[in-house]
């Protein structure tokens, strides 16, 4: 009896219009949008249209007082570790009735027909969990809790930052870059003046900077600004490791740029020269920074004059490796095998090894030449 009530529950909710194929991202009605400022419509974290993708955002209430909003669970899962101690309350739009409400009592939907934003796999949350269900049933996915999806989003963003990579190099950078370059007034421009690609992107649509612009176009000047430009002036902004094809790894011999995620670099001055070498992982990196004289490199440097950047495991971001965090015996391999899984923050770190069986997070300092080997073990 209780089987027939919840068929013809579903039967009824599926009726009144929560298919797949009808299922649209985009705010129905005024948007909910807790930002301040001109900014308050765009993505802190990759500048996409909070409107646009409405039934999916996420915002953070923190204790300060001040608001932000993201596009998706992803772009959330990314600024984590930057606001985790700040945060007060953590709030998504219901996608049934688009009110926000708390995240930590939604229902969501995980992996369902619907695409999703900034992410491969799909995470839509529901007030009601017969709602969650009902659509479920007609979309796939499977029912779970804020702390099941929000763990997958985590552990998922190495993955989708070289997925999504991989698209803007192909389509929105070059079209970005088109834009700017044809169109653009760049000396009004000022690369420092914005502390998130949201802010930049309302700068550049009220100031009218590169024309008037549909909200493609104005996205993927935003993107080759900030990704690009910003990124080949200061290294450390970076969201992606740059490498170039013909660059070898000097320990194995692999080319680095097949391994974005992984790939590390040192680079130092020598006569007046600035010397680069990529490596297909932390690893490779770490025996030959204790020991360049076995790799070809016989100039001895101070360790002040040597730079060491890293891909953070979690966000795809270049970091500086002497002050990043390392996981050790975990279960997620590099290009070599077992790996030294680089992190921002000692929590990211924290978070990593308990999900993935890590043994231990070691400091750059504390790294020595046993240690680096027994990996290869």
């Amino acid at each position: 009896m209780q089987k027939s009530l919840w068929a013809l529950f579903f039967t009824i909710v599926l009726a009144l219009g929560l298919h797949a194929e009808e299922f649209n991202k985009m705010a129905t009605g005024e948007p909910e949008l807790i930002q301040k400022g001109e900014a308050k419509a765009y993505c802190p974290m990759c500048g996409m249209n909070i409107n646009h993708n409405y039934k999916t955002s996420h915002g953070v209430y923190l204790k300060d007082g001040t608001a932000k909003q993201y596009c998706s669970i992803r772009c959330l899962a990314a600024d984590f570790p930057l606001i985790e101690s700040h945060i007060s309350k953590i709030v998504v739009t219901d996608a049934k009735s688009e009110k926000l409400i708390d995240a930590k009592s939604a229902f969501y939907v995980v992996g369902s027909k619907v695409p999703g934003t900034m992410s491969m796999v799909s995470k839509l949350a529901f007030e009601k969990e017969a709602d969650a269900k009902a659509f479920a049933v007609e979309n796939g996915g499977e029912v779970s809790t804020f702390d099941v999806a929000f763990a997958k989003a985590k552990a998922s963003l190495a993955d989708d930052a070289d997925e999504f990579t991989k698209r803007k190099q192909k389509g929105m950078y070059p079209m970005g870059e088109k834009i700017y370059h044809a169109g653009c007034q760049k000396e009004k421009i000022n690369l420092h003046a914005f502390k998130t690609i949201g802010e930049l992107k309302a700068n550049i649509k009220k100031t009218a900077v590169c024309g008037e612009l549909g909200d493609k176009e104005l996205q993927s000047v935003s993107l080759y600004v900030w990704e690009v430009l910003r990124a080949e002036e200061h290294p450390e902004h970076k969201t992606t490791m740059n490498v170039q094809k013909d660059e070898k790894c000097p320990v194995c011999g692999m080319f680095a740029y097949k391994y974005p995620k992984w790939a590390a670099r040192i680079s130092y001055n020598e006569n007046g020269k600035t010397v680069n070498h990529a490596f297909d992982g932390p690893k490779d990196m770490l025996k030959f920074y204790l020991n360049p004289a076995k790799w070809g490199n016989y100039t001895k440097h101070n360790d002040t004059e040597i730079t060491v950047l890293v891909s953070d495991y979690y966000t795809g971001a270049v970091i500086d490796g002497k002050k990043a965090f390392y996981v050790i015996g975990s279960d997620a391999n590099g290009p070599m095998g077992k790996e030294f899984i680089p992190f921002s923050t000692l929590k990211s770190a924290q978070t990593f090894m308990k999900d993935h069986k890590g043994l231990q997070i070691v400091e750059f300092s504390k790294i020595d030449e046993p240690l680096v080997y027994a990996q290869d073990k």
